[in-house]
């Protein structure tokens, strides 16, 4: 991202003493400015303009309202100057040090939105709107609330193209989120998310999902990211892994057909296996409301020991404790050519991937000391 512009937090002079109710000079300040001082305006420019004219004659109006500080101006202005100091000391004790960059970096992207001046990608990808709103938005969560430690950033390539493959619970997808802020605080890189399709069916959520980096879970969209150098996301249990029961938690669902596997071979991109532990306690699913969810063509809704009972306090997330752990990357680019339409192979690495995610999520079990700690 571009540096933002750093705007000054400061006046280069003194509004004029007026009684307020005048919105322009009197003759006699116009005679007494004269026609050399500053500000003054010229004959032709109080002649009469058009309607068009009327808000620059404005700015030229309030000119003449401004007093050049002077002898006679030096405590007001020193008593502005410590206004300003003070509502800069309030921006830094409220945002920390480098509040007065951050102020400055906020108008700058309210600036950018405003005029246009921003670039979406071929499949909506919004990078400036995800690293100034998304991400933060998601931060205190994963650092304040679900405390996330992460392992093995190392295994994900600094450059170049490779796909993560992840276990996928809790209910709610809070799990992938928290992923693609991980990868990108850590790896200084977008993590590009396939999505199911009932995620871009559902209004205001798969719009705000392509501005965010995710597209459709399909082999040509996940091909054409893979040979663009990105960085990919897919949980392939999908909503099987996210609506299964409270008492099936940490024991993975099938990997689908091990269509992400030929992605991978077909690009040569290594695959990076992500494991999960915390979220399957953040909504703890007791029940499940099939006849509605048919109805409304979900495929679940949850029934959690706070939700619907509590409402929409039932929607708040459980503090677990998260802990996520990628793995050693497994290459696809050795394989021979046709190895991607070759279905026994395909299903042997799907295994074994799946089988890796498996094993890490029993070893970060044991290593984790409670659900909350």
């Amino acid at each position: 991202m571009a540096d933002a512009d750093v705007i000054p937090i400061g006046s280069g002079g003194r509004p004029g003493r007026g009684s307020g109710r005048r919105t322009t000079p009197s003759s006699a300040a116009r005679a007494l400015a004269g026609p050399g001082a500053s500000g003054a305006k010229s004959a032709k420019s109080r002649e009469r303009k058009p309607a068009g004219d009327r808000s620059r004659r404005k700015v030229e109006d309030a000119d003449l309202l401004i007093e050049e500080p002077g002898e006679d101006t030096h405590e007001p202005a020193a008593t502005d100057a410590g206004q300003f100091a003070g509502f800069e000391r309030m921006i830094r004790d409220t945002l920390g040090a480098d509040g007065e960059r951050k102020v400055a970096e906020l108008l700058a992207f309210l600036r950018r939105r405003l005029t246009g001046d921003y670039e979406l990608d071929e499949f909506g990808f919004d990078s400036d709107l995800t690293d100034q709103v998304l991400l933060p938005f998601l931060r205190p969560l994963a650092e304040k609330w679900f405390r996330v430690e992460v392992r093995g950033i190392e295994n994900i390539p600094e450059t170049g193209s490779a796909l993560i493959v992840a276990n996928h619970s809790g209910t709610m997808p809070l799990d992938g989120l928290i992923t693609q802020l991980v990868v990108a605080d850590h790896t200084n890189r977008p993590l590009r998310t396939l999505a199911a399709d009932l995620v871009f069916k559902t209004p205001f959520v798969g719009e705000l999902s392509r501005k965010g980096g995710a597209t459709l879970a399909n082999n040509d969209d996940a091909e054409r990211l893979l040979r663009g150098g990105n960085l990919v996301g897919v949980w392939p249990e999908g909503f099987k892994g996210l609506g299964k029961p409270f008492s099936e938690r940490y024991k993975l669902q099938r990997f689908g057909r091990g269509g992400f596997v030929s992605a991978a071979m077909r690009t040569g991109v290594p695959i990076v296996p992500c494991s999960i532990v915390g979220a399957e306690e953040i909504y703890p699913l007791v029940g499940n409301m099939a006849s509605l969810a048919r109805l409304v063509g979900v495929p679940y809704i949850p029934v959690t020991p706070f939700f619907p009972l509590l409402g929409p306090l039932g929607l708040v997330p459980l503090p677990s404790k998260w802990l996520i752990e990628f793995g050693e990357p497994i290459r696809t680019d050795d394989f021979p050519d046709g190895a991607a339409d070759d279905p026994m192979l395909v299903f042997n690495v799907t295994d074994q991937v799946r089988e890796t995610i498996q094993q890490t999520l029993y070893a970060l079990l044991m290593q984790r000391r409670s659900v909350f700690f």
